[in-house]
């Protein structure tokens, strides 16, 4: 039985459902959701890799002041997620809600797929804006823009780099952020064989690169560094064991586990990294995977250890983008 099974094609391979509210965010008031203090709140959970790198943007750029947000249970079970009074997470303020598929049906009243995080509420109209975790980021960069950190810091998308970091943000996605669910999620042996050897093709060639640079393109993180960042944070506590990407781990690989550190130690980020709910949501909740439900005490890893000095060397002219 697949995991989710409208998700899985004949072959056995999981096909991730398309994003259902792309509305947008702007600065100018283009569009009908103008970027105004307050108007915004974005339901996450601090187990999902996508949710993840929303909080993080908005934690870059100094937003946590004009963009509220709130936790969900990081065990789903049928219903959903829930919202419900725990340890890091919380009932819903806005709008009273238990559960985030009543923000779904509140939006779209036939829509009849899988619920997901991030979600980017409007309190003024009452509806989702956007589900999409790229939209969201790009948004809170582009409508909002930074009110915290400045300069090459909070310049998370460079114009310089525009055409080389969406295609690097593409292939990360595809082999590595969305890759580990193709191997964990498969259900044959041949479609997880195939995501595997992808996802690990393009570890291998990341460990390359930054063994020439500190970040993926030079001396400070981008957002593509963060994309990378949510799915290494969480691969040797979930992905390793419970996905079956048990190839290596990252702390086996010198750079990716030193840039992982150097990630994990950068200002605010630690705080938004939550062990507890990344194990307990994986390992509970896909009953299908982990039928017994048992959440594993390891492994016993800290990514507060010294990590090696980084490189700084920048992109070489006319390099290959991995």
């Amino acid at each position: 039985m697949a995991q989710f099974p409208d998700e899985q094609s004949e072959s056995g391979d999981f096909e991730r459902q398309e994003d259902a509210f792309r509305d947008w965010v702007t600065a100018d008031g283009s569009s009908d959701y103008p970027a105004e203090p307050g108007r915004y709140h974005l339901y996450v959970s601090l187990a999902c890799p996508w949710a993840h790198r929303t909080l993080i943007v908005r934690h870059l750029l100094g937003l946590e002041e004009m963009i509220g947000a709130t936790v969900v249970d990081p065990v789903r079970d049928a219903r959903g997620w829930a919202f419900r009074d725990g340890a890091g997470h919380s009932v819903d303020p806005v709008n009273g809600f238990q559960f985030l598929a009543e923000a779904y049906r509140a939006t779209d009243s036939d829509f009849d797929g899988r619920v997901t995080v991030p979600v980017l509420w409007d309190k003024q109209t009452h509806r989702i804006v956007n589900n999409s975790e790229d939209d969201i980021c790009r948004m809170f960069h582009d409508a909002f823009g930074p009110r915290g950190q400045v300069g090459t810091e909070a310049d998370l998308f460079p114009p310089a780099l525009a055409d080389d970091q969406s295609a690097l943000s593409a292939f990360i996605y595809e082999n590595i952020n969305n890759g580990v669910y193709r191997a964990g999620f498969a259900s044959s042996q041949a479609a997880y064989e195939r995501a595997a050897a992808a996802l690990f093709a393009a570890l291998d060639a990341l460990e390359s690169r930054l063994g020439t640079r500190r970040f993926l393109f030079g001396s400070h993180p981008v957002e593509t560094d963060w994309r990378l960042f949510c799915t290494l944070i969480r691969f040797d506590a979930v992905y390793h064991g419970h996905f079956k990407c048990n190839v290596r781990r990252i702390v086996d690989y010198p750079q990716l586990g030193g840039y992982l550190r150097d990630l994990y130690q950068w200002p605010g980020i630690a705080p938004l990294v939550n062990f507890d709910h990344i194990k307990r949501h994986y390992y509970f909740t896909h009953d299908d995977i982990n039928p017994t439900r048992i959440v594993p005490i390891g492994p016993d890893l800290s990514w507060l250890d010294e990590f090696p000095n980084r490189p700084e060397t920048e992109r070489g002219e006319g390099e290959e983008a991995v």
